[in-house]
């Protein structure tokens, strides 16, 4: 992921607007890249069958759109990332350079498989969602402000409320979404307590 600060209390970003409603995990990363041992290069995948006719030719897809490369923000509709539970949607998205999602409603699965990952998804109102999505397209250059401590997404001189589940959103502001990252953190204190264990010592022994 392109940030390593664990908290995430504040991402700011272009933004990119993405309008449908019920975008499934499947139109997000096609199921035959599940298949993949790892999850590197999915995000040259993401909505790979959105983006490309039956030729193989680009479609007019958002993704596509070169005035919105090295956008971080993605700002979607109602209910994004249904369907199935594959941890691969959000990886894609992450791995596609996406830092935060903002939109109207997402799947439960979906936004907890984010958080895993650091990577917000903030709630909005359908029209503030809508107006901006106005907002980025008509200024592809405008920098959208997700901040989770605040409680608001900011764009221009725009604010707009914002509500998560409170833990995911207590979770990306300590930076304590990254259990791995916690785990090796505590390197010592978990040698510490592993050598004074019997059947800890036993093992090395043996």
């Amino acid at each position: 992921m392109a940030n390593k600060d664990p908290k995430r209390g504040l991402i700011k970003g272009r933004g990119l607007p993405l309008r449908e409603n019920d975008v499934d995990t499947d139109r997000i990363i096609p199921a035959r890249y599940l298949k993949w041992v790892t999850f590197d290069g999915l995000g040259a995948h993401a909505f790979e069958d959105a983006r490309k006719d039956a030729k193989g030719q680009p479609n007019d897809h958002p993704f596509n759109d070169p005035r919105y490369k090295g956008a971080s923000v993605l700002i979607v509709n109602r209910n994004f990332g249904c369907g199935s539970s594959r941890e691969h949607a959000p990886q894609a998205l992450s791995r596609a350079g996406i830092e935060a999602l903002v939109g109207e409603s997402f799947a439960e699965i979906f936004s907890g498989n984010c958080v895993t990952l650091g990577l917000p998804a903030a709630r909005v109102s359908a029209a503030d969602a809508a107006e901006l999505q106005d907002l980025v397209a008509a200024n592809p250059s405008l920098v959208v402000e997700v901040d989770l401590e605040g409680r608001e997404v900011r764009a221009g001189a725009k604010k707009y409320a914002l509500t998560m589940p409170e833990a995911q959103r207590q979770a990306l502001v300590a930076g304590t979404w990254d259990s791995t990252g916690s785990l090796l953190s505590n390197e010592a204190k978990i040698r510490k307590i592993a050598s004074s264990l019997p059947y800890m010592a036993w093992k090395t022994a043996g």
